[in-house]
This record gives C-alpha cells, structure tokens and sequence, in this order.
C-alpha cells in the first residue's frame, strides 16, 4: 500500500504554529493549487489543509505566509469524527514530511527583497529532512573522451 502527496501551490492564509502540551510544535495552514484549464476557461483551484510537525513546522512558520508558493511532500490523512448532536463530520487533511521553497523567494511582507541566507535556512539532509548539511558534492574528473565511439545512432535502436 502506498499514500503519498505531491503539492504545489500557494500558502492561502499565514501558518498557525501551536505547541502541544508535551512540548512539541504543529503548524497548520491551506495550499491553493490551480486546477489544468483551456484557453478561454475561467481558471479554478483546489484547497488543502496541511498540517506538518517539528522542526518542519517551526520552519514553515518562520519562512512562508500568505501567498508564498511551496512545495510539500506527504500523506493523506482522513479526520472523520461525530459531533454532540449526533453527526458524522467528514475531513482529509495533508500531512506534510517535507516542504520546500518553490518559485521566488523575494516579496516578504515587510521585506521586498528578503531572500534568506544559506545560513539562515535549516540544512538539509539527502533524504531531505532538516538537521545536519549533507556534505558537497565532489567534482568528478572524467579525463579525455576522445578515444570513446559511437556505436548506435538513433536509426539503429533495436527497440
């Protein structure tokens, strides 16, 4: 079985960091992701509740707002509950694992030309989540390729 979620889109309200009683910290906020539409249509979006935890959702809180576009990785999660009265509430949220800058990082509030420094930002690993910087990719040196020849053109793929 497999639940995963790619989204791209733009934050629709500022994100609400809350801690929980033991001390950890979730953060909340919706993601408007236009809909595919032909020429001439009038252009449509749908939204997504987003919750993420920890460092990740300590980071969304200080670096997005309103209308930042982001990316985010993560699950479905389907929060159905019956209220006092008997009826059954039906919602799907999006746990997010992974968020990620996405088109220009300048226009701040406040800030026209804000653009965070590399120190500033929470290193990443390779799989992708924050703590410790992964470390520089190495140059690698290839040599002379000269003596390499071509041995298939497109016409003569076998497939």
């Amino acid at each position: 079985m497999y639940n995963r979620v790619i989204l791209m889109g733009r934050l629709t309200r500022d994100p609400e960091l809350r801690t929980t009683q033991s001390g950890i910290a979730m953060c909340r906020f919706s993601v408007a992701v236009d809909r595919q539409y032909s020429k001439g249509e009038e252009k449509q979006a749908d939204f997504f509740d987003v919750t993420v935890w920890r460092n990740t959702a300590e980071f969304v809180c200080k670096y997005f707002s309103k209308g930042k576009m982001i990316h985010l990785e993560g699950r479905l999660q389907n929060n159905n509950y019956t209220d006092n009265n008997g009826v059954k509430h039906y919602a799907t949220a999006i746990i997010a694992d992974n968020v990620s800058f996405c088109g220009d990082r300048s226009g701040t509030p406040g800030q026209p030309d804000y653009k965070p420094s590399q120190e500033a930002l929470p290193q990443r690993s390779a799989a992708g989540s924050v703590g410790s910087p992964a470390p520089a990719p190495q140059p690698i040196e290839l040599g002379d390729l000269g003596d390499f020849e071509e041995i298939l053109s497109d016409g003569e793929v076998p497939f």
